[in-house]
Order: structure tokens, then C-alpha cells, then sequence
């Protein structure tokens, strides 16, 4: 099956509303596909979904041991964080242990997804800085591979020794030639590759030996939740609800992704719609599907099992897993 397969229903009282559709994969610690749904093999941009493989290139360097890096500044290398105090307070301490600025970031400002950051701002009649951007962690990684590597300020550019050797940790995991990039919102290259190429890399991931690469990055994310992401977003919520056990990481345009250590699994998925509410639906299905998530747990029926509630606090629908993932 090529086309896109059913993944998320919205019901509206006894109608059938609305079908998100996509595609996903999940792959074993020998690259194989377990199962799939749609096209494993539809070229895809992972988007922030590949932070963690973006961020191998900060430990296989030497960058983060010679710069002290610890579980937190490896979780948030790889978040889409809210700009909470915690993120930035620990995004700018590190900035500072560089000798950088704000004004070395190559992400852009923005305005905190984090309530109580963007209104503190607001209060003090100040603007958003580049360490309120989501990917600041990423790119506070990227300053510090480019500081071990005495390489140029534009760390940002296609032919930058930092992002070819984030081209080159990604072929290395997929196991795949990228047959290109796009520009990702934070302004860095987003190499291509397959559905089945992502899985693949997420299965590496899972079955990598202790104190390598990709474990030590999948090992902080596990351990600091709550740095990935943030209070009330789907890759905090439901890695506490796995109680530590498996990492998730959302992408952009419904990109997701995961790695079952215990079980040496990794998934890929990609709601054709783009939508996040399709692929946090999706993530959660498979996860429950693999044994990995009490399906009856609060944070796995947020995103699986959901009330509609109109404005006046009525139910007036629901969002289900499609009958595919049940």
C-alpha cells in the first residue's frame, strides 16, 4: 500500500467528521520493517523529529566532553522547548560557558511558547531574544561543535563543516544517500530521507551500546522530559507517562518519532495533512499497539481517546485512532 492509510477520526456526535491520514513505520534493531502503514518509503522532511541524529555530531566531535555537557544541555540539543525559565536558564548558561552571545545564534527570535515566559516578557516591556526559539538547544549544540571546530560564524549554511557533518551522521543512521534539503524554520538545513530510512535510525538508536552517541543523547531526553518539550505538549506528556522508557520527539508539518530501547524498536511517522493533533494521535496508537503505553493512562487518552469541548465547555466530539492502529 502506497497511499496514505487512516490514521486519526474526528467524530462529531454520530458523524463521521474528518479522517488524517498518513504514513509510519516501525522498524527492528536490523533495519527491517516490523509493520508499516501507507508508503515506508515516501521521501520525507523529518524536521525537528531529527534533532537527536543533528546532535551526533556534538558528542562523536569530542565538542560536548571538551565543553563539560551534561544530561540536560544533551536533552535540550535535541528539544522544541517553550522558552519556559528552566530552558532558557540553562540554554543561556551555556551560551555564556562559550564565550557567546545571543547575537551568535542563527535561529531568529520568538515569542515564548511558555505562558509565564511570553507574559514576564510582556510586563517588563521586552522583546523576544534567539534564546526563546525552540530550537535554541539545537543550535546552542551547533555552537559548540563549531567552537571545537574553529570553524566559520555561519553555522547555519549548507557547505558549513557543522551541518555536512550532520549530513553525514544522518546517511550514517538511515543507512541512506539524502537526495536533498530544505530549509527548516530555524533557518538550518533539513536533509531528506526515507519513512523507512527514519525508522531505521530510530532502531539504531534504541539498540545502541551503552555510553555511545546515540545512546547517551536518547538516555538525557528519557531523563529530562520535561527539557524536549514542555508542560503541556505531547513528547513531555507521554514520555512521563512511559515513565522514562522510551524517547519521542515531534517534527513540524505532523512529523514524530520514537526509540523503544527495551524493545530495540524505532518509529517514524507522518501525517499527510501535516497536522498535530493527527500525529500526536498516531505516535500514541502505535506506542499503545507496541505494549509501550497503558492506553488507559490520562496522557495516552489526551491524544488518543479525546473530548471535543466547544467553547461553552460542551463535549461535542471526539478524536479516535483510526480502526488500523486498534
Amino acid at each position: 500500500m502506497t497511499q496514505p492509510a487512516p490514521f486519526a477520526e474526528i467524530w462529531r456526535g454520530a458523524f463521521l467528521e474528518s479522517v488524517h491520514s498518513g504514513h509510519a513505520v516501525v522498524c527492528d534493531d536490523s533495519g527491517q520493517i516490523v509493520e508499516a502503514w501507507g508508503d515506508p518509503e515516501k521521501v520525507v522532511l523529518p524536521r525537528s523529529s531529527a534533532k537527536m541524529i543533528q546532535a551526533l555530531p556534538l558528542i562523536r566531535s569530542g565538542a560536548a566532553d571538551a565543553a563539560g555537557l551534561g544530561p540536560q544541555h544533551l536533552a535540550l540539543a535535541c528539544a522544541s522547548h517553550q522558552a519556559a525559565r528552566l530552558h532558557t536558564g540553562i540554554v543561556g548558561q551555556w551560551l555564556e560557558n562559550l564565550g557567546l552571545s545571543d547575537s551568535d545564534f542563527r535561529c531568529g527570535s520568538a515569542v515564548p511558547g511558555d505562558q509565564s515566559a511570553r507574559d514576564a516578557l510582556i510586563r517588563a516591556f521586552e522583546q523576544p531574544c534567539q534564546i526563546h526559539h525552540e530550537c535554541s538547544g539545537k543550535h546552542a549544540g551547533f555552537l559548540t561543535v563549531n567552537k571545537h571546530l574553529g570553524g566559520r560564524a555561519d553555522y547555519e549554511k549548507p557547505d558549513h563543516p557543522v551541518q555536512k557533518a550532520c549530513l553525514e551522521a544522518l546517511e550514517d543512521v538511515t543507512g541512506l544517500t539524502s537526495p536533498g534539503y530544505g530549509i527548516d524554520g530555524c533557518s538550518v538545513p533539513n536533509f531528506a530521507t526515507s519513512l523507512h530510512g527514519m525508522a531505521r535510525a530510530m532502531a539504531r538508536f534504541a539498540a545502541a551500546p551503552e555510553g555511545s552517541a546515540e545512546a547517551r543523547l536518547h538516555q538525557a531526553m528519557r531523563l529530562h522530559p520535561e527539557l524536549v518539550a514542555g508542560e503541556t505538549r505531547a513528547c513531555t506528556d507521554l514520555m512521563r507517562a512511559m515513565n522514562g522508557k522510551v524517547a519521542i520527539k515531534t517534527g513540524a508539518e505532523g512529523f514524530f518519532v520514537a526509540i523503544l530501547p527495551e524493545q530495540k524498536l524505532g518509529v517514524a511517522l507522518k501525517a499527510s495533512c501535516g497536522t498535530t493533533r493527527a500525529a500526536n494521535c498516531a505516535i500514541a496508537s502505535i506506542l499503545v499497539k507496541l505494549g509501550a503505553l497503558d492506553p488507559n493512562h490520562p496522557e495516552a487518552l489526551k491524544y488518543r481517546n479525546a473530548p471535543i469541548v466547544n467553547r461553552r465547555g460542551i463535549i461535542t466530539g471526539s478524536l479516535k485512532p483510526a480502526a488500523s492502529f486498534t
